[in-house]
């Protein structure tokens, strides 16, 4: 958990000029892999990092500053389809070598085999049934 504090800070100093929050960063990200394709609530919810995330606030707050659209499902008016903006895409293309950045600060710092090591390690951990 220290660890993931640490690295956690990190990043948000990265997108704290940019009035974001990672679990907004990880909703446009999320968005921007559909390709153009919008997506739901749901499938925004199963896909985040954060499983306990109210994908709905913040999916408003992204409406609000316009790097996505939500708009009804027109074979679903019960379902609402959400999409990234071109705005939103800017935003990430702007932020890309930043994390980019941010990802090779902590990784410069162990070899090749380390790195392998740790995402074996990791992995592990996060298959370990509940």
């Amino acid at each position: 958990m220290y660890v993931q504090n640490i690295v956690g800070e990190k990043f948000n100093e990265i997108l704290k000029p940019y009035e974001i929050s990672s679990e907004q960063f990880n909703v446009l990200r999320i968005l921007r892999g559909q390709k153009g394709v919008p997506s739901n609530m749901f499938a925004i919810q199963e896909r985040m990092i954060a499983k306990t995330s109210n994908t709905t606030r913040l999916v408003d707050k992204l409406l609000l500053k316009e790097f996505v659209t939500r708009e009804i499902c027109p074979d679903n008016r019960r379902k609402m389809e959400i999409s990234i903006t071109k705005k939103g895409l800017a935003l990430l293309n702007e932020l890309d070598p930043k994390v980019l950045e941010h990802e090779h600060f902590f990784a410069n710092h162990l070899s090749n085999e380390e790195l392998i090591q740790l995402n074996f390690l990791l992995e592990k951990y996060r298959t370990i049934p509940a």
